[in-house]
């Protein structure tokens, strides 16, 4: 049976993604306040949570075309994403009057970012929910502490990304696309690169 400290480092290392996505999340929205990171953090927990129980459910059987195609459909979307953010940012830079042009659609792509985003960097975990099953670990413990040290990471990103928001301006997006488009990626890079 795994411990709650073998759970706890992988679901450090499962975060590591959602903290970088939302550190550029946090640099993008420059007003969030506490209680906008927790619900940013909470997203990416949510998703870290449930695609190790979709990985385990999926069994061993589908592991092997769960591990082919994990990594091509993270980077897609991450691609897509990070490349939206960043002509968006470079068209708002470019309109006269970007206030009025941003806050009419902001809100629903804002929601639908976050949630692709979120999806987008916790793929991985499907392949780790069917380890799970074989480790004969009990999935809802998993879940919790993966999706919970998730959520903490996550908030803590959003926090620094907006305090660095500062310093970046209205670079933040641009720098946040980037982001995005370097942990897709990184995902892909250590999928091809494993022997």
């Amino acid at each position: 049976m795994t411990g709650f400290f073998t759970l706890g480092v992988l679901g450090l290392s499962l975060s590591v993604d959602a903290f970088a996505a939302a550190v550029g999340k946090g640099a993008s929205e420059q007003t969030a306040r506490l209680n906008d990171a927790v619900r940013i953090g909470a997203v990416f927990g949510f998703f870290e949570a449930i695609t190790p129980v979709i990985g385990w459910v999926l069994g061993l059987a589908l592991s092997t075309w769960i591990a082919a195609v994990d990594h091509w459909i993270a980077f897609g979307l991450l691609l897509a994403i990070g490349g939206n953010m960043i002509r968006l940012a470079v068209r708002g830079e470019e309109q006269t009057q970007p206030d009025q042009v941003v806050d009419q659609a902001s809100p629903r792509r804002g929601v639908l970012g976050l949630v692709t985003t979120a999806l987008a960097t916790s793929i991985d975990a499907t392949a780790v929910g069917v380890s799970l099953g074989v480790m004969q670990v009990n999935i809802l413990s998993a879940c919790l502490i993966i999706g919970g040290i998730t959520t903490v990471v996550a908030t803590m990103g959003v926090i620094i990304g907006r305090h660095a928001s500062v310093w970046i301006g209205r670079y933040a997006e641009i720098l946040g696309g980037c982001a995005l488009i370097g942990i897709g990626c990184s995902i892909l890079y250590t999928h091809l690169s494993a022997p």
